[in-house]
């Protein structure tokens, strides 16, 4: 199971430039509103894009995806943790949090 990370936590990390975020949901739903830098991996496009978008395997990487109800943020951090990532988290809470809280976002 992956760990989580506190949406105070995940602010604090974007905000210093210490994590890359993953946005878990992609398409038009990345298009219209994703984190502050968040890169759109999607489940099934893991294996194919993960080393080309995420090189460094140690370094600090965050999923998310909408809400606690949704199971993309899970799914894409235990593919990635399969693939030998060694420090992916979760923020469980996902995007409606982070708007809920008045917290930036970026449209592509």
């Amino acid at each position: 199971m992956t760990a989580l990370i506190t949406r105070n936590e995940l602010a604090a990390a974007v905000k210093a430039g210490t994590v890359t975020v993953v946005d878990a949901l992609g398409g038009e739903y990345y298009a219209k509103q994703h984190l502050p830098g968040a890169v759109p991996i999607v489940p099934g496009d893991v294996d194919g894009q993960a080393a080309a978008l995420l090189p460094d395997r140690d370094a600090l990487i965050v999923t998310y995806c909408s809400n606690p109800a949704c199971p993309n943020s899970g799914q894409v951090a235990d593919r990635l943790t399969a693939l030998g990532y060694t420090n992916v988290r979760k923020y469980r809470e996902g995007i409606q949090d982070w708007v809920e809280a008045g917290l930036p976002t970026e449209s592509a």
